[in-house]
């Protein structure tokens, strides 16, 4: 299934896409999708999509999850893309958080931040939790997967790297976290590992890789965080990026007011977001 929600920003809906492309109402059938309801994706397999309401038009569509609790990046998770940082490939998963008031709609504008002099694009895999995991092994670790969804982990870099503390304030600024635009139950992932991802600015490539070079999988991210904390249903995790970072290039090349980032994950759809100053 692909999941949605559509709708004003903080009014959304839920709804899913059925087999031609149309957006259909769930709001009769399921409050949002949000905690106890990603517990029960599997019973929405037998409805029969045909009978649900249209919903006609270009709604906005916004994060394909609601009330996350946790949002966990995980960091260096490409080798490539930690050669390109000036990073080793770390020894453990680089845990950080973003905040969750940065996320949005997965066509929501990147906003640039009014002091930002850095602000960079990661096309990233997303994890949704659906049952609840603490001290789970990798074999079990995908079992509590409600969906995978496109996220694009907005950076100011400046703001990460080059001012004191963590990397927390590069990270979660407002609109730095577009989720979307669906959420994909895992019957249509077979193996996460095996997708292919990409982002353009301006209708240029920069971004051209495979889950498949990921340093630490799904699995073992899911483990491995579950030792530590309980993951609920709804906290996302944001897997790493490839290379083709801004930050990465010679001469480093980052995001201005007016250009368009486009981005996407095989099988979980695409997102186009304007850059827009705030």
């Amino acid at each position: 299934m692909k999941l949605l929600r559509y709708g004003p920003r903080g009014q959304e809906k839920p709804g899913i896409l059925d087999a031609d492309g149309t957006i259909r109402d769930l709001s009769g059938v399921i409050g949002d999708l949000a905690g106890d309801v990603l517990t029960r994706l599997p019973d929405l397999a037998t409805l029969v999509t045909s009978t649900l309401p249209v919903v006609t038009g270009n709604p906005r569509l916004g994060a394909c999850v609601a009330g996350t609790g946790k949002f966990i990046c995980i960091g260096l998770n490409y080798a490539d893309h930690a050669a390109e940082s000036g990073h080793q490939v770390p020894p453990e998963p680089v845990i950080f958080m973003k905040a969750t008031s940065a996320i949005c709609g997965p066509n929501d504008p990147i906003l640039i931040p009014r002091t930002s002099v850095k602000t960079d694009w990661e096309v990233e895999l997303g994890v949704v939790i659906g049952r609840p995991a603490k001290y789970v092994t990798e074999a079990q670790a995908l079992s509590h997967v409600a969906g995978y969804c496109v996220i694009n982990d907005v950076s100011e870099r400046a703001f990460q790297n080059e001012r004191a503390g963590q990397w927390t304030k590069g990270k979660s600024c407002d609109n730095f976290g577009q989720t979307g635009p669906w959420l994909v139950t895992p019957d249509e992932v077979p193996d996460p590992q095996k997708l292919s991802m990409w982002l353009t600015v301006n209708g240029d490539k920069m971004q051209n890789g495979s889950t498949k070079t990921m340093v630490y999988g799904v699995a073992h991210l899911i483990s491995y965080l579950s030792q530590f904390f309980t993951l609920h249903p709804g906290d996302i995790i944001s897997t790493g990026t490839p290379p083709g970072v801004g930050m990465g290039m010679k001469p480093q090349r980052f995001l201005k007011a007016g250009e368009v980032v486009e981005l996407g994950i095989e099988g979980l759809g695409t997102q186009k977001q304007l850059c827009v100053q705030d």
